[in-house]
């Protein structure tokens, strides 16, 4: 198979662990302070849970869930595999001490996770929650992925996101010197954002060292704050062939050595998904987005600044 023009998280981990490491998505019972009014009570306006979580609203145990998804994944498989648990819905960082390492804990207990992702709020990481997470990097590989979506403070804003990229920057700092890989989080195509802030946020992105980045396109979830803009036509979508063009932008100025986790966005229950409807399956944006950046002459990291 040829190698891609940007760097993928399968490969990161193929070299890493010298085999094949799937990633388990699991739902612990989070909530969100953008939720429960200590930051708002609307949730950012593109955000529905349960239209990308595989066990979202589900209160089935993480041991069982965690069980469940292997079984699955090792009929799909065969052969040796081990896995990533991942705490996917809402904040997974958004609770006591005493909580966070119980559930923490059940989440690395199958023998077969050799790694923690725990997906998070720039705004929900203070030093002692910091510090618990570390305890886990000695054993295993742990990546905090935080939520970010844009640099830029007028987008969060326009999104009700309920923090500020000064914050995202702060709680990656904080989390250097850990033992935690950090990912971030963004949306292409964001309300009044153009290819411009695209590039500024792959740019800030480099230049604050985050170790991943995952990305989709901007969707419009039925039962969203955002369908409503949408209807009324305030808030476009981008067509594929305009996604394939600002993805390969923003890999050209993200520093070579980040990994992609994702590329492509999706929405599991169909029925929720308003807009785009783009009818093309995900490798065929993938295999689009690679053959863009080999027009171009150009491969992620072409157009990073130097440090």
């Amino acid at each position: 198979m040829m190698q891609k023009r940007y760097y993928s998280f399968s490969r990161f981990l193929k070299e890493r662990f010298g085999g094949r490491v799937y990633k388990i998505p699991l739902d612990a019972g989070f909530t969100c302070p953008n939720r429960d009014g200590t930051v708002g009570r609307d949730g950012c306006t593109f955000c529905h849970n349960p239209s990308f979580g595989l066990f979202a609203d589900q209160a089935l145990p993480l041991e069982d869930q965690l069980t469940a998804a292997s079984a699955r994944l090792r009929r799909r498989h065969p052969g040796p595999l081990r896995f990533l648990a991942y705490l996917q819905n809402y904040t997974g960082t958004y609770g006591p001490l005493d909580r966070l390492k119980a559930v923490y804990g059940a989440a690395v207990a199958h023998p077969d996770v050799v790694g923690l992702a725990i997906g998070t709020r720039p705004d929900c990481v203070p030093d002692p929650v910091l510090d618990l997470i570390g305890s886990y990097a000695a054993r295993w590989h742990v990546w905090l992925e935080y939520g970010l979506q844009s640099i830029h403070n007028r987008t969060l804003e326009r999104i009700n996101r309920g923090h500020t990229a000064g914050q995202f920057l702060d709680a990656v700092a904080r989390a250097r010197g850990r033992g935690i890989f950090v990912c971030a989080h963004v949306i292409l195509g964001l309300p009044g954002e153009t290819p411009e802030d695209t590039v500024e946020t792959a740019r800030a992105l480099t230049q604050a060292g985050v170790d991943g980045v995952k990305v989709h396109h901007l969707q419009v979830i039925r039962g969203t704050p955002l369908e409503a803009e949408w209807r009324s036509g305030r808030v476009d979508v981008l067509s594929p062939a305009e996604y394939v063009r600002w993805a390969a932008d923003f890999l050209e100025h993200l520093d070579a050595g980040i990994t992609i986790h994702r590329l492509v966005g999706e929405v599991l229950n169909g029925e929720l998904l308003l807009a785009p409807r783009w009818n093309v399956d995900k490798t065929k944006i993938l295999d689009w987005i690679d053959q863009e950046l080999e027009r171009r002459g150009t491969v992620q990291g072409s157009r990073a600044a130097p440090e």
